[in-house]
């Protein structure tokens, strides 16, 4: 992923270059080339995305694109940030490879789960997990919208509201292939390790407010854009509130920055009447050039 972008434009390969300076490897070449198990390492998959999608955001912006507002979908808040000039990409992308070193170390591998539950409301998804809990961790992770609920936890304790939730009505429940069941009580040890790193990082005023998706708030000032990034770690994402909060400000135009569509998906459920393009590749520049004020 990235890779036409980087063989395009300089500003791009220059962004891949940063990354791989601030982290002291080649982590552009995994990028571009792979093998795919050593991508989807949380250590390189975390700091890679958020590569692609600034490199991606640099072009907007030399461009003459410039955003009102800024969120992110759990990793995605960190690339919010560096747009908003909280923190630099060179630093952000220095603490994302300890976070998802931290998150993977939380949770012995195979012990905790995630599943995706389509077809039942936040608060439904909510009382199935108390249900199932029986003394071990289960709970909502990711408030999607359009009626799409992640839960993470143990992975007994997913298995059993996952039995719930299809005898509650729920339409589908999909095992979800993560390495960690992240933005539950059980990442509580990599909140505790990554929050005093955040804390000691050179920040500055955001530019633009950062609805950040732990509350569904604009955060208009680096203090507060910090806390949310601490609490997001062991914090359910709550999207569906966040799309909700920037169509509140006015915000009629959203686009995606980096690899993939998934949020343009989950935007168009949300906010029906807003116009959603992405952009991730070079093909996908005509589309966003013909915006006249992205937000």
């Amino acid at each position: 992923m990235g890779k036409a972008l980087a063989d395009a434009f300089s500003v791009c390969k220059e962004t891949f270059a940063e990354a791989d300076a601030a982290l002291g490897d080649a982590l552009s070449r995994v990028i571009f080339e792979g093998p795919e198990d050593q991508l989807t390492l949380t250590e390189n998959q975390q700091p890679a995305i958020l590569t692609v999608s600034i490199a991606a955001f640099r072009l907007l912006e030399s461009r003459g694109l410039k955003p009102s507002f800024v969120a992110g979908h759990s990793l995605g808040e960190y690339s919010a940030n560096v747009v908003a000039g909280t923190f630099s990409f060179r630093d952000a992308v220095s603490i994302v490879r300890r976070r998802g070193r931290y998150m993977q170390e939380a949770v012995p591998v195979g012990t905790g789960a995630m599943a995706a539950i389509m077809g039942l409301d936040a608060e439904q998804v909510a009382d199935v997990c108390r249900q199932a809990a029986e003394g071990d961790v289960v709970s909502p992770a990711n408030m999607n919208g359009g009626g799409q609920v992640a839960i993470a936890g143990s992975a007994a304790a997913v298995s059993r509201a996952s039995e719930r939730a299809k005898a509650a009505g729920a339409r589908r429940v999909v095992a979800l292939q993560v390495s960690a069941p992240f933005h539950c009580a059980l990442m509580k040890p990599a909140e505790d390790r990554l929050a005093p790193e955040l804390r000691a990082m050179q920040t500055h005023t955001p530019r633009v407010p950062i609805v950040a998706d732990v509350d569904a708030q604009p955060k208009r000032d680096s203090v507060s854009a910090i806390d949310a990034l601490i609490a997001q770690v062991s914090s359910p994402v709550r999207w569906e509130a966040v799309v909700q909060r920037l169509a509140s400000e006015g915000v009629t135009t959203y686009v995606e920055v980096g690899p993939g569509t998934v949020l343009s998906g989950l935007v168009k459920r949300i906010h029906r009447d807003a116009t959603i393009v992405n952009f991730g590749s070079p093909e996908d520049l005509a589309a966003i050039e013909g915006l006249h004020r992205p937000t």
